[in-house]
Order: C-alpha cells, then structure tokens, then sequence
C-alpha cells in the first residue's frame, strides 16, 4: 500500500512538472535591408509611392515557410515575420529606394496611396523561397508609372545565401535579395527620369 501510495505520488509529481515546461517561445523576424549611406534625402526630388506588392499566397503568412525538400515546406509557428511579406516587401523596398534616390519623398502605407507622387511602383513578387540550407531567393517582376508617361515594366532575380543556417540567417538573406531588387527599381525610376 505504501509503495502504491509512492508511486501514485511520483506520478503526479512527474506529470506536474510536465505541465509547469514552458512552450516554445515564438520567434519575430523583419525582412529590413542592410542600413547603408546614401545621399542625403531631400524634398525635392521625386516622390514615390510603392504598392500594391503581391506574393504568392502560400507565402504571404505570418508564419516562415521554410523548404525542406524539393517538394515540401515546413510552415513553422514558432518562426514568424512580424508583419505580411506583402507589407514588408513594400516597406523594405521604399526604404532601398529612398536611399538609392535621395528623396525623402517615399511611401509604402496604404494610407499614403492617394498621395500625388511622380512615380508609382507595383510588384509583383514570383517566387518568395526561404532555406535554411539555400537561404533566400526571390524573383519579382515591377511596373512603374508616372502621370502622363509610359509604363516601365522590369524583372529581377536575387538569390542570397544565409550567413547562418537558422531563420535570422534567412531573414537578413531576404533583406538582401530585396535590396538588391530595389537598386535595379531605382535604377529603372533614374533611367524614366
């Protein structure tokens, strides 16, 4: 009886302890390009307003979709982006083109869409693919307009290796590859001018 009455005791020990571990703790992650110099923004250069930015939706979560295999993903709920790629890639790319530009005249905010600007940016992101092996790749496609002038239309394709092989790895991978895609923008946005 006393041995039952042990056991019993040890039992529920072991299964209060189970229940007092802590779950895993959620993980943010932003997709931010590198903070570079760039010339000095000004007022009177061109204002640009970036969006709408469409990513395909599998994707477009909160949760990193990670590939594990040529056919699989891993959708995790303890890696997330804090915000929708779709908003991120928006913000991270005025910000490439603020920089590259020198205009402090760049917006990304819903908001701010019916702001008069000069340029007028939509994306339309192919491929948004996150590795902990690859790191990240993205292949976009952009038209931009301006009142009064023809359409340009361009394409990119960025591949970037993770430093790590962990989500931040990937994260900073993706700001990168998004960088990179905003150069080739800006570069579209001085050629139109």
């Amino acid at each position: 009886m006393i041995v039952t009455t042990r056991a019993a005791a040890l039992a529920l020990l072991l299964a209060a302890a189970a229940c007092g571990s802590p779950a895993p703790k959620e993980r943010y992650f932003t997709l931010a390009v590198p903070d570079r110099a760039g010339p000095p923004p000004a007022a009177d250069k061109p204002g640009i307003f970036v969006g709408p930015v469409s990513v395909p939706e599998a994707v477009d979560r909160t949760q990193m979709v990670l590939a594990t295999g040529p056919n699989q993903v891993d959708v995790s709920d303890d890696d997330r982006w804090a915000e929708l790629p779709r908003n991120a890639i928006a913000r991270a790319i005025a910000q490439t083109l603020g920089r590259e530009i020198g205009t402090s005249r760049v917006f990304s905010s819903r908001m701010a869409a019916g702001t008069p600007v000069d340029y007028r940016v939509s994306i339309e992101v192919r491929r948004f693919d996150s590795s902990l092996a690859d790191g990240a790749t993205i292949d976009a496609v952009w038209t931009i307009t301006s009142p009064g002038g023809p359409a340009r239309t361009g394409h990119a394709f960025a591949h970037e290796p993770a430093a790590s092989h962990d989500p931040a790895g990937v994260a900073a991978a993706h700001g990168r590859a998004l960088e990179r895609i905003g150069r080739a923008i800006a570069q579209s946005i001085r050629e139109a001018g």
